[in-house]
């Protein structure tokens, strides 16, 4: 396995992935979230040009894509009350069902943040959803820790 950035030629896999996420939030909160996936095609290219929005895939040895991190850097400048620090935010990870529990989910993962070590990140930041215990463990296994907690009320 191997982690590089995504290219044209991955988008079939990674908007399998995305229909995955998208189920998986519209199973758990369908008050919340749409059935289908959170960005369309042109989106997704465009995500892949821009160096602020990386998307990292881990790869087998065909270059078969196996998961995605959909990643954002993320810097507060001369704000009165938070610091400078760059972050880089994760903003989705999935990994095909059939291969999870394999270890290429901690993979990406390790590879997200070896990636922002070297872009020169303070910290590696996430959210995950309630519905979603399955993700919150494994990213408590990957060393991760509550940074801040949401909270709502229906009315």
């Amino acid at each position: 396995m191997q982690i590089r950035h995504a290219k044209p030629k991955d988008l079939e896999k990674i908007v399998r992935l995305l229909y995955q996420v998208g189920m998986v939030h519209h199973l758990g909160r369908p008050d919340l979230f749409k059935e289908g996936r959170k960005y369309t095609d042109p989106e997704i290219l465009e995500i892949m040009e821009n160096p602020k929005t990386p998307i990292l895939v881990a790869v087998d040895e065909a270059d078969e894509v196996l998961g995605y991190a959909f990643c954002v850097f993320k810097q507060e400048l001369n704000n009165h009350i938070l610091t400078d620090i760059k972050t880089l935010y994760i903003d989705d990870l999935c990994v095909f069902e059939h291969l999870r529990g394999q270890g290429v989910g901690h993979f990406i993962y390790n590879g997200v943040v070896a990636f922002a070590r070297e872009s020169g990140c303070y910290n590696v930041t996430l959210n995950v959803w309630s519905l979603n215990p399955t993700a919150q463990k494994f990213y408590e296994s990957c060393g991760l820790k509550p940074q801040k907690i949401g909270m709502e009320a229906l009315v």
